[in-house]
């Protein structure tokens, strides 16, 4: 069968005229109006005759899913032949209808069937957000195994149930709980960031039901936007983009090295049946690329885990050697997210990612090593752009019986991070680890999103077979850190995106960091006779400089560089050519009076020690390509 699913305002429809493969119906089901309804429009095909049964399973696994995710329990069925030209029998259609019906209804959800075989006239209302508008191809059985590819990890995610509280910095505990989508059990007061975030991870919704702001400006700013010609979640990076891309990666690397990382590289693709790469796989809360190639059944990988731990699998470590730090800045991960999660760069399928493995004696020195990974991402984040801790809330996530044998241990890192925390616990361990830490930023969506994370894994090592060689002279299984100090170097352009919009809101203007600002200082000459000179002083200042020569006004060349967030603006006429001294436009300040020199020596001051790269486009703006029309 063929289904198109479309989450409603409302429906409203009426029964007007029999074909001759009607079914009979009583007179109050000739017209009905639902509201606040998913409505799945059928075509019943005929590789569905002689399967109703299990047809009918396959449409109800179907609905549920997509309900599941549009958060709806009321259900339109509704015949509708034009979606394909092999259609099924009356007979066995209807009885698909009914029998789908029927077990929704058991599932505990209200359903209506419209009539089938009817001329129906109807009117809809869309909703209009990523998931609204989803068309399905049916095939009985299918649902089975569309199911085995999505690891086990992520069925219990789906499944599990959690314990919430607020953890404060004197270690109280505050139980919450999720009333109408509204989170109670503390006194929030002015910490609105971090109610916004405990109901957002409380309602477990990931699906974004608007575009958030960063979209359009990554688009406006030229930095990155979509590529149609991939599959969704993979994005194209202009000049502008890609260099500041390249800044952060550099960056992270740069600060991870710094504090003992050994950077490694590894392969983007694993053999599907490695029997301990197919085990872990099971126990990573993330659905898979595969890929068929000429050999073997591959998948693409969604971490840097897989060759970070085949290559300490062969290595030979003793005591005296751990912690080790493997690190790989993975140029790409990838996981399939589904498409209704898909939002600008706050969640795609094609991602860079930090990724980091710390290899420890025992919990006590993973501890410590989580301690100083904190301390590590603290300064990554602060120097990136962001305010640590007022953009960021904090998540730990526990199981139960780690939560009360660590308790010191957790409330001395929230003391370190200085306000408190969210705490999700578990009864049981679902996944490879038993402890992990999150800092995530809210959007003007208020959508969560993080921007690092710190895992406790107690399965790997063994899964692996990687061990160390202890002082007593016998093989032992570390304990392993995952870590990423910066969360996906997309994210972080996400975060300085919303960040920058809702500051804007407070009215501050909108910039991006100096050191990852693609023009740093825009010289404007009034008339042409001064673009060289433009040009020679853009040449002896530090910084990337560029020269606005294009035949407009000076007014539309501030207004320009205004839009893209050049953080100093300088007009340059016959004052200061005969004068040697500039009116520079800080932004978000006032004008400020400087010399050449002083200029240079204030561009240094604002771009600190971070990583330098020179102009990523022409210095002539008269020279530009426009990437976006």
């Amino acid at each position: 069968m063929k289904a198109l699913f479309i989450h409603s305002d409302f429906i409203e429809y009426e029964a007007r005229k029999k074909t001759k493969l009607a079914e009979d119906i009583s007179s109050d089901k000739m017209k009905n109006r639902v509201e606040e309804v998913l409505v799945v429009f059928i075509s019943f095909e005929k590789r569905d005759e002689g399967k109703e049964a299990d047809s009918a399973k396959a449409l109800v696994a179907n609905v549920e899913e997509i309900a599941g995710k549009v958060e709806v329990k009321r259900i339109v069925l509704y015949p509708y032949a034009h979606l394909s030209s092999s259609l099924a029998k009356a007979s066995s259609s209807i009885t698909i209808l009914h029998t789908a019906e029927s077990q929704l209804i058991e599932k505990g959800y209200e359903v209506h069937a419209s009539p089938f075989g009817w001329y129906k006239s109807f009117n809809i209302s869309c909703k209009g957000h990523p998931l609204s508008e989803l068309s399905r191809e049916i095939v009985a059985g299918e649902e089975e195994s569309k199911d085995s590819d999505v690891s086990d990890a992520v069925k219990a995610e789906e499944k599990m149930r959690s314990t919430w509280f607020v953890l404060d910095v004197e270690g109280n505990e505050h139980p919450l709980n999720l009333d109408n989508n509204v989170v109670k059990g503390y006194a929030f007061n002015d910490n609105i960031n971090l109610k916004k975030f405990c109901q957002y991870e409380m309602a477990k919704s990931r699906i974004s039901k608007g575009e958030p702001p960063h979209v359009d400006l990554m688009k406006r700013l030229e930095l990155v936007d979509y590529e149609p010609g991939s599959d969704p979640g993979n994005f194209r990076y202009y000049p502008k983009g890609k260099l500041m891309k390249s800044l952060l990666e550099r960056y992270v690397t740069d600060e991870v090295k710094r504090t003992g990382g050994m950077e490694i590289e590894s392969p983007i693709m694993y053999d599907y049946e490695h029997p301990s790469l197919k085990s872990y796989m099971n126990r990573f809360p993330a659905r898979q690329y595969t890929i068929q190639t000429p050999d073997k059944k591959v998948f693409l990988r969604f971490a840097a885990c897989f060759g970070q731990f085949l290559m300490m699998h062969d290595a030979t470590v003793s005591y005296r050697s751990l912690p080790v730090r493997l690190f790989e800045m993975s140029r790409y991960s990838f996981r399939a997210e589904q498409r209704g999660e898909l939002t600008g760069l706050r969640r795609l399928r094609s991602f860079t990612m930090p990724d980091c493995h710390s290899f420890c004696t025992d919990f006590e020195m993973a501890k410590k090593e989580a301690i100083s990974r904190f301390d590590l991402s603290w300064t990554v984040l602060q120097n990136i752009g962001l305010e640590i801790p007022n953009d960021l809330e904090f998540a730990i996530r526990a199981t139960k019986e780690y939560y009360d044998e660590n308790k010191e241990f957790i409330v001395g890192l929230v003391k370190k991070w200085g306000k408190p925390a969210l705490v999700e616990q578990w009864n049981e361990r679902f996944f490879y680890f038993v402890f992990k830490y999150e800092w995530n930023f809210v959007d003007a969506l208020d959508k969560a999103s993080a921007l690092n994370t710190d895992q406790m894994d107690v399965e790997n090592a063994e899964r692996y077979g990687i061990t160390y060689t202890g002082s007593d002279g016998e093989k032992h299984y570390p304990i392993i850190l995952h870590q990423s100090p910066s969360g996906a170097i997309e994210r972080l352009f996400y975060a300085l995106l919303e960040r920058a919009h809702l500051k804007s809101l407070q009215g501050i203007k909108a910039q991006l960091p100096f050191w990852l600002s693609p023009t740093q200082v825009r010289l404007l000459p009034v008339k042409d006779e001064f673009v060289e000179d433009c040009l020679a002083l853009a040449e002896k200042l530090p910084g990337r400089v560029d020269v606005d020569d294009r035949d407009l006004t000076v007014g539309k060349k501030i207004r320009d560089a205004e839009r893209e967030w050049v953080p100093l603006i300088i007009v340059y006429g016959d004052n200061e050519k005969s004068s040697g001294q500039f009116q520079v436009r800080v932004r978000g300040q006032d004008e400020q009076p400087m010399t050449k020199d002083e200029l240079a020596k204030v561009i240094k001051e604002m771009q600190k020690d971070m990583p330098f790269e020179p102009l990523p486009l022409p210095m002539n703006l008269s020279k530009r390509v426009i990437f976006r029309g």
